[in-house]
């Protein structure tokens, strides 16, 4: 019936506008005119949410782009060279966030600003560089680039606003598919499991709360209801106890301790993806691979050794 839904079609759904795209009904806002200084807004939000969900220490102020890019351009070693070529990317960012503030301020004194504008051009040109560099930098579990978050003030800069609105309702889309399809393998690997028995509704919980955070605004109201419910069915994930564990069998509590620290994983990974509102497919995939590992395991069908697990905190 989905597949009837013609992309991007609205409607009111509990109150609630929603916009319908790849099988999801998303919770949709009006996008604000586009003018220099809605995109400066954006842009800067956008920003900020970047440097939120990537390694520390490369958000590097605009006015050091000349010390980044010496740095950068000197430096031999690969590894330190992936780092000071993240921390180049920042200050590129920071630096094209300065010029469109600039711009605007001009903007408003009266001074017309021409798409084709030497100081549009230049914080465009900072946008892309940046873009380019940011396949050195990690998310901030250390698992996957983010290459979406950075294209997007990139787009906010050189599509009109409305079209920045409809691809991120895409991305939300597939954002959420992510978090399904790791909550549907995470409820399949420990389904037929009599210690995990109760793990199911917990799972199901978790996974609706995170869907609803990654489609909700921050200055959304609701915004109290749906992070509380986030960080709650969270913690109840965590605190989940094996029915089973007490008086386990010898053969079995690794295996039960290797469940609970998938259960782990997996929440952790879920929660990346619906605070940075990406799919991360790389980091999701492995995450699955590994649910199938631990299942084949306990089944008898593969070595006792697990693979490694993903070492990730999460970051609430």
């Amino acid at each position: 019936m989905d597949d009837a839904i013609p992309l991007g079609t609205q409607q009111v759904i509990d109150g609630r506008a929603r916009v319908f795209y790849y099988g999801y009904w998303i919770r949709a806002y009006d996008a604000p005119a586009d003018t220099l200084l809605a995109k400066k807004q954006l842009i800067e939000a956008l920003t900020r949410r970047l440097f939120n969900h990537v390694e520390h220490g490369i958000n590097v102020p605009g006015n050091r782009l000349r010390e980044a890019r010496r740095a950068y351009q000197l430096e031999l070693d690969p590894a330190r060279k992936r780092v000071k070529g993240g921390m180049l990317a920042g200050a590129l960012f920071n630096r094209a966030a300065d010029v469109f503030r600039k711009v605007v301020e001009m903007q408003a004194l009266g001074v017309e600003i021409e798409p084709d504008n030497a100081l549009m051009s230049e914080c465009g040109k900072h946008l892309e560089e940046a873009l380019e560099l940011s396949k050195l930098v990690l998310h901030r579990s250390g698992e996957e680039g983010l290459d979406e978050l950075w294209g997007e003030p990139f787009k906010a800069f050189a599509f009109p606003i409305q079209e920045f609105y409809k691809s991120r309702y895409v991305k939300i889309a597939q954002t959420m598919a992510a978090i399904d399809r790791i909550g549907e393998a995470l409820i399949e690997t420990f389904r037929d499991s009599p210690p995990f028995a109760g793990l199911e509704p917990l799972i199901v919980a978790f996974v609706m709360a995170a869907k609803a955070n990654a489609e909700t605004l921050r200055t959304d109201d609701d915004i109290f209801d749906i992070w509380t419910s986030l960080v709650v069915t969270g913690e109840e994930l965590s605190a989940f106890s094996s029915a089973g564990v007490v008086g386990a069998s010898q053969p079995l509590s690794p295996h039960i301790s290797a469940g609970h620290r998938l259960i782990g994983e997996a929440k952790d990974v879920i929660l990346h993806i619906a605070r940075a509102r990406v799919p991360m497919p790389k980091t999701a995939g492995e995450l699955i691979q590994r649910f199938q590992a631990y299942k084949a395991s306990v089944n008898g069908r593969a070595p006792a050794a697990l693979p490694m697990t993903l070492g990730v905190a999460s970051s609430a």
